[in-house]
């Protein structure tokens, strides 16, 4: 560790057998290097910080997403949230590592071999909205009623169908996520449902899956695109860090 630095920066827990990267860096200006503090079967990622570095940067948050993603592709990690920073590398090892040895070890080789991946799904908006109003009188009645209409003479109906419209949406949502869900079963994955970030969210949910079958994971959601084609733009990302299932917070250093 520099000797100016008086922090260190935890990343996430690995197996005590993992080396990272020849000059890979962290975060940090400049980036510092990332080493492995030990102790038995496990071990935490970690670089070296100057304590009074202040993070939350996009550039921080992303220097620790690919670091734990990169990571989680080539052995079982358990991501420590964004910002766990520790005294020392002493601190790391007696408060983190030793006091958590049981419950990190048992997480890690639960993890082993297997990565999570986000799968999001928007629905295409002309051919929603044509399906819920083929499919609700209600709301096709509204819509006829406002159109090619003043909005200040019509407002009450436009509120009244955007209800409609959110209530539908929420509804299909519920279905098409259950479907996907379905769909993946023959993958045995946990399943973390996440709250739409969008409006016109169709699915949006973490699955913890073998990465030896991200293929098979691939070609179920090709399948389901192609069912749901100009109706849902479906998009997989991963693989990466298990955080919607085992994301953990350091100890104050």
């Amino acid at each position: 560790m520099a000797a100016d630095a008086t922090a260190v920066y935890v990343y996430g827990i690995v197996p005590a057998d993992v080396e990272p990267e020849p000059n890979a860096t962290g975060v940090g200006d400049p980036p510092g290097e990332v080493t492995v503090v030990r102790h038995g079967e496990i071990a935490a990622l970690v670089s070296a910080l100057e304590s009074d570095r202040p993070l939350g940067t996009p550039e921080d948050l992303t220097v620790h997403a690919e670091l734990l993603d990169g990571s989680a592709v080539v052995a079982p990690v358990l991501p420590l949230r964004f910002g766990a920073v520790m005294a020392d590398a002493e601190a790391v090892e007696n408060e983190l590592l030793a006091t958590n040895e049981d419950e990190f070890r048992a997480a890690l080789e639960e993890l082993e071999g297997r990565a999570q991946f986000v799968i999001r799904g928007r629905y295409i908006e002309d051919t929603i909205l044509r399906e819920l109003l083929d499919e609700n009188a209600e709301a096709a009645r509204l819509r006829e009623e406002i159109r090619d209409k003043p909005e200040d003479a019509t407002r009450n109906a436009r509120i009244a169908l955007g209800e409609l419209i959110n209530q539908a949406i929420e509804t299909k949502r519920a279905e098409d996520t259950r479907t996907t869900i379905s769909e993946l079963e023959k993958l045995e994955p946990l399943v973390n449902q996440r709250e739409p970030s969008h409006e016109e969210d169709a699915v949006h949910i973490a699955v913890l899956v073998e990465l030896a079958r991200q293929e098979e994971l691939e070609d179920t959601l090709r399948r389901l695109a192609e069912r749901w084609d100009s109706r849902v733009e479906l998009t997989l990302l991963g693989p990466m860090a298990a955080y919607d299932f085992v994301t953990k917070r350091a100890p104050e250093g």
